[in-house]
């Protein structure tokens, strides 16, 4: 008649089952895992997406104060141009004012003789 063993071992890590039988010599065992390596990989893939994530989120965050910096500069410069102008435009009212008053001002030509 065949006789049989059970040995169960669990440390709080690893569950162990050996079964020994007397018929053949024959010893199997059965190591189980607790889960724990699962866990960890999973929680190791999270991390990851969540910072690819973090990073693609930052990159159009920037675009954006990119393309804002850039408007911002352009309307400046359109500003700045218009200002120019109007400058030029009021300083050539002033030197015909200027020249119309001098105009004015200037004694008359003596008669022909």
């Amino acid at each position: 008649m065949a006789t049989e063993r059970v040995t169960e071992r669990n440390d709080g890590t690893t569950r162990e089952r050996i079964v020994e039988r007397d018929e053949g010599g024959t010893t199997y065992v059965d190591r189980g895992g607790s889960g724990v390596g699962s866990l960890i990989l999973g929680l190791a893939v999270l991390a990851v997406v969540a910072i690819v994530a973090f990073f693609l989120l930052n990159q159009s965050r920037n675009d954006d104060l990119r393309t804002s910096a850039v408007t911002g500069a352009a309307s400046s410069v359109a500003d700045s141009a218009s200002g120019a102008a109007r400058s030029v435009g009021d300083a050539a009212t002033n030197v015909g004012d200027a020249a119309s008053r001098a105009a004015d001002q200037a004694p008359a030509p003596a008669p022909a003789q």
